[in-house]
């Protein structure tokens, strides 16, 4: 079996960009996807709790995952080596697309496995401390962090009540209509709230 991987964090990302760059990759190499597993979470989540890891526990010798890049399985070390380490056990092979591992059950592929883990660990975690440290410097300065006063009253769904109160008119739910828009259900119906757009479908409805 081949299996296709797509993770991304939040459901204003799209799956889109991945699909397409593993389909590409297909093309170019003769292979067919058998099987696609897409979803929306963050990978800090626990592996149990995801779809890859219900994907792991039944993968079989020979299959093959692909991903677009290693960084989509986990984001942190333990994570990405409990992942390879069961599937190099079983003997499938995990393939990405953009940093170009071909990881099997080999000892090359152990190596390149734990160095890009260990790596990638290294590198959150001086960013992490480098956001701190700025952050940090900037208070003791004295200076304001966080949202600019009054951009919390500022919305991308401003002007475009007219499509909203049509779309409900119609009969569209509020999950469809924040997918449109390329925003959270919750920012919708706030917004839905304080512009009093279910009142006037409800007067015009009357």
């Amino acid at each position: 079996m081949i299996y296709g991987y797509i993770r991304v964090s939040t459901d204003h990302q799209t799956t889109e960009n991945q699909r397409f760059e593993i389909q590409k990759f297909c093309e170019k190499e003769n292979l067919v996807i058998d099987c696609w597993i897409e979803e929306t979470i963050s990978a800090t989540k626990e592996l149990n709790k995801r779809k890859l890891g219900r994907l792991i526990k039944r993968i079989r010798k020979d299959d093959l995952i692909i991903a677009s890049e290693l960084s989509r399985l986990g984001r942190n070390l333990l994570q990405i080596m409990s992942i390879l380490h069961y599937c190099m056990d079983v003997g499938a092979k995990i393939w990405t697309i953009k940093d170009n591992y071909r990881l099997g059950s080999d000892i090359t592929s152990k190596v390149l496995a734990f160095a890009f883990g260990l790596s990638a660990e290294i590198e959150r975690n001086l960013i992490s401390q480098r956001t701190q440290e700025a952050l940090a410097r900037v208070k003791s300065e004295g200076k304001h962090i966080g949202r600019p006063h009054g951009s919390r009253n500022s919305c991308k769904l401003n002007g475009r009540e007219k499509y909203i109160c049509q779309k409900l008119t119609s009969g569209s739910s509020r999950y469809e209509i924040a997918r449109r828009l390329r925003v959270h259900r919750d920012t919708l119906s706030k917004f839905i709230a304080v512009r009093g757009i279910d009142k006037a479908i409800h007067t015009t409805s009357l």
